[in-house]
């Protein structure tokens, strides 16, 4: 998977910058010494993939979820909540 990059300073191809590897490269803005403007590069990076961390399911969303086709009520120890009673009419 590759990124572009931009930089202010100059890199040759095959060389990394911040952890990627160029693979191209591309001027920008050329310096302007009149104008005391640094050149801007554009680099195309390869990006290495990134590993995601997988977490395993805890015991609670485990015993929280309910099998699919089953209608049993939570208990109040079940919802972990403030159960409030409404006063009869």
């Amino acid at each position: 998977m590759s990124t572009t990059i931009r930089s202010q300073f100059e890199y040759e191809i095959g060389s990394t910058v911040e952890g990627f590897t160029i693979l191209e490269k591309h001027a920008v803005f050329s310096p302007a010494l009149l104008q005391q403007r640094r050149a801007v590069y554009e680099y195309v990076v390869d990006r290495p993939p990134t590993a995601t961390k997988t977490r395993p399911a805890s015991k609670a969303a485990v015993k929280a979820a309910p099998e699919r086709g089953s209608f049993t009520r939570a208990t109040p120890d079940e919802r972990a909540g403030v159960v409030r009673r409404v006063p009869s009419r």
